[in-house]
């Protein structure tokens, strides 16, 4: 999306998609390329360029390079100059292609990083595409904790000292794994999928009062914690309250929603005695069956002769994340 606020260096691309430089006009790493989208230009190549994205890094594969072949060599060159005269932010020759003596000189000329890969084009507009929409993609920073539990992304959220970094470190001694403590950056990385990871100066490391910071990666090992999770689920940890009446079957619906995208919210209350850590590994469990078909609030009514149409429809939560 061209116009993103958000960027990322040309050397991260690099090294992440293993890239060989051929010719940069200047650092790799002060070259910012701020579009989630990756063009292959043949359009461009054939003279059109009315609605060409000055922002786009582009591949060239060998159906860009066969065409060029057939082209002849005055109309090949002319057509790679009006190309390069619009400076891309980056063309990568996949394939292992090696470009001619004319498109290296082209990139000089006009100072177009040019990239070499040895993959297959369509597994490197992949690779970049997936790079980009997680580096470029619009976000947010919500205070919370964030722990990957049989393999579903539980965002803890609630009032501070309600208990979520002592149930995230139950969590852990208990299999599971943390993400992030205290500060969660939530990325949309799709139109349906929400991503989560910690800011990189606080990652790994958790406040827990009385003991104060720990490295969650240094106490219980790599195992215990992971970069980023998919966001499936929020729980909203909060201090009993004797007057509140809580849902006991689950037959509510409720989901917030993050940068437009509706996530499913549970409520669970805190009192000593309850065993949080246990109880979201069950939540975990519940609402990895529900996203599989089985819902088991649907059965019960059934099997009491109820209709299950009672069950409510999603409704929206009033709970901040």
């Amino acid at each position: 999306m061209a116009g993103n606020e958000y960027s990322i260096s040309l050397a991260k691309v690099i090294k992440e998609l293993s890239l060989e430089e051929k010719y940069m006009p200047k650092d790799a790493d002060e070259i910012m390329i701020i579009s989630r989208d990756v063009t292959r230009p043949g359009i461009e190549l054939n003279g059109y360029f009315d609605h060409f994205d000055l922002t786009r890094l582009a591949v060239l594969g060998r159906s860009e390079f066969t065409m060029l072949k057939d082209f002849g060599d005055e109309k090949r060159n002319e057509a790679l100059r009006k190309y390069f005269a619009m400076k891309p932010p980056g063309v990568v020759i996949s394939r292992g292609i090696e470009p001619s003596d004319f498109i290296v000189g082209l990139a000089e000329e006009y100072g177009v990083p040019l990239m070499l890969s040895s993959d297959s084009t369509s597994n490197v507009i992949a690779a970049l595409v997936a790079l980009l929409n997680v580096e470029l993609a619009p976000r947010v920073t919500r205070h919370g904790v964030f722990v990957e539990v049989y393999g579903e992304g539980i965002l803890l959220v609630g009032d501070s000292g309600v208990g979520k970094s002592e149930t995230a470190v139950e969590l852990i001694k208990r299999g599971h794994r943390l993400i992030a403590d205290d500060a969660v950056e939530i990325r949309r990385v799709s139109s349906k999928s929400l991503v989560g990871q910690a800011p990189e100066n606080i990652r790994y490391f958790i406040e827990l009062r009385g003991i104060g910071i720990i490295n969650a990666r240094r106490i219980f090992g790599m195992g215990a914690v992971k970069m980023q999770e998919k966001i499936d689920m929020c729980i909203n940890m909060e201090i009993w309250d004797p007057t509140k009446v809580y849902d006991r079957m689950g037959v509510e619906s409720e989901v917030t929603e993050i940068l437009g995208i509706k996530v499913p919210v549970l409520t669970i209350p805190v009192k000593p005695g309850r065993n949080l850590a246990m109880i979201i590994e069950v939540a975990a469990m519940n609402n990895r069956q529900k996203k599989m078909g089985y819902n088991a609030a649907k059965e019960l009514l059934s099997s009491l002769g109820m209709d299950s149409s009672m069950i409510p429809e999603e409704t929206e939560s009033n709970i901040e994340i």
